[in-house]
């Protein structure tokens, strides 16, 4: 199997709310990304909500921005179109991808 080596995979996990559909079936919420390496834009992404339609909604949502410049108008783009309850769960997995991806191109320094 090739390997493209100009992206990267990265996941973000935050725990769930009580009393969502997802609960039932994860513990916790995840957004995986995947990342393109030079300039950090999100290729393709999506998050682990209990329909493949809200999973494919974050995916489409967060779709082209990049990492390089901060998360801001990736939690703006979740707080103004998702109107579910997993929002402070997708925002706080958002986060912690982020934090992630920031290490990566820290130990690349």
């Amino acid at each position: 199997m090739e390997f493209n080596a100009k992206t990267m995979f990265i996941a973000g996990h935050a725990r769930l709310p009580q009393g969502m559909a997802a609960k039932s079936v994860y513990e916790t919420l995840t957004i995986t990304a995947e990342v393109d390496v030079k300039y950090g834009v999100i290729l393709k992404a999506s998050a682990t909500l209990a329909t493949e339609h809200g999973s494919d909604f974050i995916g489409r949502l967060l779709r082209g921005t990049s990492l390089q410049d901060g998360i801001d108008e990736q939690i703006e783009a979740i707080q103004t179109y998702y109107r579910g309850k997993a929002t402070n769960a997708l925002i706080a997995a958002m986060k912690d991808l982020d934090l992630h991806y920031k290490q990566i191109k820290a130990a690349e320094k």
